[in-house]
């Protein structure tokens, strides 16, 4: 499927995030093995892009909504595990109990 957004053709998710958004996704999720001063410079850049454009926390929640929304058959396209047939349950039941629910008298009850 191609993506276009702005005029220019997505390669794959990542891009048509990054160009819906004007920024680079690693902007935002930072990267692996980052250095906490790489840390830090790359929050103060998202802050400095959020303080200049304040509608782009809402306008990536739209996005994010809009995807949901044309792809949730497929987000829920989901199959039930096979169940296994429910298996009485066997309860062990002691000796005394038992003669007494067969209609047996124990030694030293009632006459």
């Amino acid at each position: 499927m191609k993506h276009i957004v702005a005029g220019h053709v997505a390669a794959d998710s990542t891009e048509f995030i990054e160009l819906a958004l004007g920024t680079p996704l690693d902007l935002w999720l930072g990267v692996e093995g980052e250095s906490p001063e790489e840390r830090e410079a790359r929050l103060d850049a998202a802050r400095d892009i959020l303080a200049d454009a304040p509608h782009l926390a809402d306008d990536t929640l739209r996005l994010a909504a809009q995807v949901i929304e044309d792809h949730a058959p497929d987000l829920f396209n989901i199959t039930p595990l096979p169940q296994r047939p429910a298996r009485p349950v066997r309860r062990r039941v002691p000796a005394a109990r038992a003669r007494r629910a067969a209609g047996s008298v124990e030694f030293g009850g009632a006459a």
